[in-house]
């Protein structure tokens, strides 16, 4: 008689193996047993070679759920989305040779964001490593440029301890994704376990405190600005300091703009918001942002999508204080004169409290009338669209969204695009860690893995994947994964039958010559959804587009693909072209 696959795992897990108390484990159980020590509830990743004796080790345990995923570079980006909406630290694993290769543009995304994450790899046997073994690739030389650190082990007995220093190097400082390779051989021999409750590294000790006296000096710059302005990114988000910038913000009562990194920091919903800076962002924010006498930037990097021409940025004068943990960061591109190295969330809570101790007080007639300059600014209504009852607008689609789950628990991401910035622009985020998208390395791709990552840490939420034709294409065999998994993620691709910001800059930058950005021999999306088991949706009018997103709200138990087909002409406005200053904006086609 067959046994059932639960029957055979069984008897498998009762078969003496070398974790049983009359012998030591291997280095696969020493790995298991040290993601159990740090909590991990989810792994994503696909076998090989390499890493076989890992996964017999993950077969017998019950602890941690292995998700299974279709290609290696999804299984990367999944757990980056995991990291990002939960904060915890990302785990990802992939066998050697292609299956790290294939990982390499995950652990990128990963790398540009600052984003928590520890990436097994497996490797050939240690007498193998340099002799152009089966499925061999230098993973410490490849990963170096795009990792905060990597490992090799070459033996057992090292495995627990740098496996600790992997986590605490991802999660402290500025965070970011480290490498752990373990050669096949290694993952069988055997070893006492310990895994050390903390770690010491001589070479890393990442700032916490900010300097006292630096920050006494931004406090009495704040105080005495009679046009501030806070400027937030990621680092707010990933340093859990929403909270401490709301009450800033609030205390002072001064302009606050997010990057895209660092949307739902401060809520879109207060006045005090101005939208979004940089290449797509408000004209309200920009105008702000270089006419400012006093900026506080916390946890960014004032990178060439925010400042534009750093050239044109200077030739305003203003003080820049800048808060981040990360020393590198200060001064790189655009020179500060109060640098502030420490945790975003430790600084903050200082600087609040001596704002609320000084006997000096902001301006109040000179913040009034900056605050009536940002109004008349504002009344560009910069983000204004014509709506069409013929064709369907992408601006529409992203507005409606909003609007029927702005009182629900909601997660959005996205892939790369026009999508993604309208995206940004019209989906007012209240909350940190709701908007996840790929800023720094500008992937696409990522938006439906991140939702299946997402999707597992927050079952009972409603997960979006905003995303156009060309980027959904690049991890579309995810949506067997979904399957697989029971992931129930909705995804509004905008369809336009282009790769949309390629089409927008041919056709400002290169006399419209559209070379290779038509998307032809599109596959039936709805058909497609189908064949993987899931619901497709196509929605051509825009009078459809409401029932079509209420439908798949309530189809909360099944993952639904919504084929919108929008208006290809449709640009996005703002746009600050390259190389140019970020007042220098283009507001729409009548300015071309």
């Amino acid at each position: 008689m067959d046994m059932s696959a639960a029957e055979v795992k069984r008897a498998a897990s009762a078969q003496p193996h070398p974790s049983s108390p009359q012998a030591d484990p291997n280095g696969s159980e020493i790995l298991v047993r040290c993601l159990q020590a740090e909590g991990v509830k989810y792994l994503w990743g696909y076998p090989g070679g390499a890493v076989l004796y890992i996964y017999d080790a993950l077969y017998k345990q019950d602890s941690i759920q292995h998700v299974l995923v279709r290609h290696e570079q999804a299984a990367v980006h999944a757990a980056d989305g995991y990291a990002r909406a939960t904060g915890e630290v990302g785990v990802a694993l992939v066998t050697s040779g292609p299956g790290v290769t294939n990982a390499v543009t995950g652990i990128a995304t990963a790398y540009m964001d600052s984003i928590p994450m520890v990436i097994i790899t497996g490797q050939v046997p240690t007498p193998a490593i340099g002799l152009d073994a089966f499925q061999e690739c230098d993973t410490v030389g490849i990963t170096r440029p795009i990792v905060k650190h990597n490992f090799l082990v070459k033996d057992v007995r090292d495995l627990a301890l740098t496996l600790k220093k992997a986590f605490h190097i991802a999660r402290t400082g500025r965070p970011g994704p480290v490498v752990v390779d373990i050669p096949k051989d290694v993952s069988l021999k055997t070893a006492p376990f310990h895994y050390p409750a903390t770690v010491e590294m001589r070479s890393y000790n990442p700032v916490r405190k900010g300097h006292g006296g630096q920050i006494r000096k931004a406090v009495q710059l704040l105080l005495q600005a009679k046009r501030p302005y806070i400027y937030t990114g990621g680092g707010v988000i990933l340093g859990n300091a929403s909270a401490e910038l709301r009450e800033l913000v609030n205390l002072l009562g001064y302009p606050c703009t997010n990057t895209l990194m660092g949307l739902g920091a401060f809520p879109s919903s207060d006045p005090k918001f101005l939208g979004m800076l940089g290449m797509h962002g408000t004209y309200e924010a920009n105008m702000t942002m270089q006419n400012c006498d006093v900026l506080l930037a916390v946890g960014a990097r004032f990178d060439d999508r925010v400042i534009g021409n750093p050239a044109h940025f200077a030739s305003v004068q203003r003080k820049i204080v800048h808060i981040d943990i990360d020393p590198s960061s200060i001064s790189k591109r655009v020179k500060v004169d109060i640098p502030i190295v420490g945790d975003v969330k430790d600084v903050l809570q200082e600087l609040i409290a001596q704002v609320k101790e000084a006997q000096a007080k902001p301006d109040v007639h000179s913040l009034s009338a900056w605050w009536g300059q940002i109004n008349e600014w504002r009344k560009r209504e910069c983000l204004k669209y014509k709506n069409s009852t013929e064709v369907i607008k992408p601006q529409y689609v992203v507005d409606k969204l909003w609007e029927l789950t702005k009182d629900r628990d909601t997660y959005i991401t996205s892939d790369v695009g026009q999508h993604q910035m309208w995206a940004a622009q019209y989906y007012r985020f209240d909350e940190p860690r709701r908007w996840i998208n790929s800023g720094g390395l500008g992937t696409m791709g990522v938006g439906l893995p991140y939702a299946m990552g997402i999707k597992l840490a927050k079952p009972e939420a409603d997960v979006f994947c905003i995303t156009g034709e060309g980027s959904i294409q690049m991890c579309i065999q995810e949506l067997s994964t979904c399957s697989q998994y029971r992931t129930p993620v909705k995804i509004i691709s905008l369809n336009n039958r282009y790769l949309g910001m390629v089409r927008q800059w041919q056709e400002l930058d290169y006399q419209g010559r559209y070379s290779h950005s038509y998307m032809d021999a599109l596959p039936d999306f709805v058909k497609l959804a189908e064949a993987y088991g899931h619901v497709g949706l196509l929605i051509e009018k825009p009078g459809d587009v409401e029932p079509a997103l209420r439908e798949a709200i309530k189809l909360k138990d099944r993952t639904v693909f919504l084929d919108v087909r929008t208006d290809p002409t449709e640009n996005v406005w703002p746009m600050v072209k390259a190389g140019k200053g970020i007042t220098e904006m283009l507001l729409g086609s009548e300015d071309l």
